[in-house]
């Protein structure tokens, strides 16, 4: 294969992800976007809707953590095929539900399919990609979050107002056609991937060393810091990614016509976010710096951007309002690349599912624990100051956390007992 036909297969396939993981926020915005024609047909409370965002993230944290182990056992290409062929039937399935308890299996169903998205997305970049281009391909790949996002408003927006289609409300067919999606695209994948040794004819790679078990991974302070951290931070983003509708239609009163058409404007900031980082940190490696250095200064100008949030609640400016809400868009998502792309700099790759699991996990949990937090504190007469106080606090803390527990970002060896 020469040079020019492999950069193009491996930008390519970064590309390819990229879609699915566009596809994968599309399936979980369907919810917050459809919520107030869900309700009108199935009733229920904020209190509720929290519980429902974090049915999906109990179970999308856990098989986070059990996506990552299956691909490590049977490889990207047939992993990332089983996990979202199985969450694109369980987004369809929300279109079918008749009660609450339906719609949260449904939930759960999407969570355990989604959760081995990422896991399978660091491995291919892995595969792939050189280190000193792996911040570029995961922002390239992150970006797909801002693409799907910044489609689900117009797009589910049309579909609420027109699509009521054989017999079905439109809300339903909301789930219907963002789960058929999913499934054009695993036919896609199945198609065109390969590791680059089964492209070149070879038989599948396989990495000396020693099995790395989760209790080795959970052995090192690293590990501990970076689940931690992403616990802290995502608890803010899936606050802001699941919420960000419903407070456009209760503190700002907007329909659905005009929340889906200014609603997207976060989530495009949140793209250019996914792409800044990830370049950020790749520009400053081929400048020289450490990866230690290019990571750690990309990560911290990310966290700074944050803190601005907190201004939301005290304005009456709509454009004012959305780009705040960008702001932290941005800082999260370029956030998010470079804390995605650290387990490819601390761990041999025979461990990559797993400690990417791990940090999914963490992650998702931190969401659940906020979803509970900010729908009790709604439903109890607070406004949303101080959750957006909160949330504004937790990527800077987290920053800081990441700089106790990983002095030096270099990978880790696992030969002799963990410390």
């Amino acid at each position: 294969m020469t040079t020019q036909r492999r950069a193009s297969l491996v930008w390519g396939i970064a590309f390819l992800v990229s879609a699915a993981i566009a596809i994968s926020y599309l399936d979980r915005q369907t919810l917050p976007w459809a919520v107030k024609a869900i309700q009108a047909d199935i009733p229920f409370s904020n209190q509720l809707l929290a519980t429902l965002n974090s049915a999906f993230l109990i179970t999308y944290g856990l098989m986070y953590l059990g996506g990552g182990w299956l691909l490590d056992r049977i490889g990207t290409r047939k992993g990332f095929f089983l996990v979202m062929g199985f969450w694109s039937l369980a987004c369809a399935s929300h279109g079918l539900a008749r009660n609450v308890w339906a719609l949260a299996a449904s939930r759960l169903a999407l969570g355990f399919g989604e959760g081995g998205g990422f896991p399978a997305a660091t491995r291919a970049v892995a595969e792939w990609f050189a280190v000193k281009d792996r911040a570029t391909a995961m922002g390239i790949i992150n970006g797909g979050t801002a693409v799907g996002a910044v489609v689900a408003g117009p797009l589910i927006a049309w579909v609420l107002l027109h699509g009521t289609w054989l017999g079905f409300a439109s809300w339903r067919w909301v789930f219907f056609l963002t789960g058929l999606l999913g499934l054009i695209w695993v036919a896609a994948w199945w198609a065109i991937y390969r590791t680059p040794r089964e492209s070149a004819g070879q038989d599948r790679e396989t990495e000396p060393g020693p099995v790395i078990t989760v209790p080795m991974l959970l052995g090192r302070r690293q590990i501990l810091g970076v689940a931690s951290a992403k616990f802290l931070s995502d608890a803010a983003w899936y606050f802001y990614l699941f919420w960000l509708p419903k407070y456009l239609f209760d503190a700002l009163h907007f329909d659905i016509a005009r929340a889906g058409s200014v609603g997207w404007i976060p989530y495009a900031a949140s793209g250019v976010g996914c792409i800044i980082g990830g370049g950020l940190s790749s520009y400053l490696l081929r400048r020289g710096a450490s990866v230690n250095g290019a990571r750690k200064f990309a990560l911290g100008a990310s966290a700074a951007l944050m803190p601005w949030v907190m201004l939301v609640p005290h304005s009456n400016s709509v454009p004012l309002v959305l780009l705040l809400f960008s702001l932290a868009f941005f800082g999260q998502q370029s956030w998010s690349t470079l804390v995605m792309i650290l387990p490819t700099d601390l761990v041999p790759r025979r461990a990559l599912g797993k400690f990417a699991g791990l940090v999914g996990m963490g992650g998702a949990f931190g969401g659940v624990v906020f979803q509970q937090f900010a729908g009790w504190m709604l439903d109890h007469g607070y406004t949303y100051s101080p959750i957006l106080a909160v949330a504004a606090s937790l990527h800077v803390i987290a920053f800081v956390l990441i700089c106790l527990a990983v002095p030096k970002i270099e990978l880790i060896t696992f030969l002799e007992k963990p410390a």
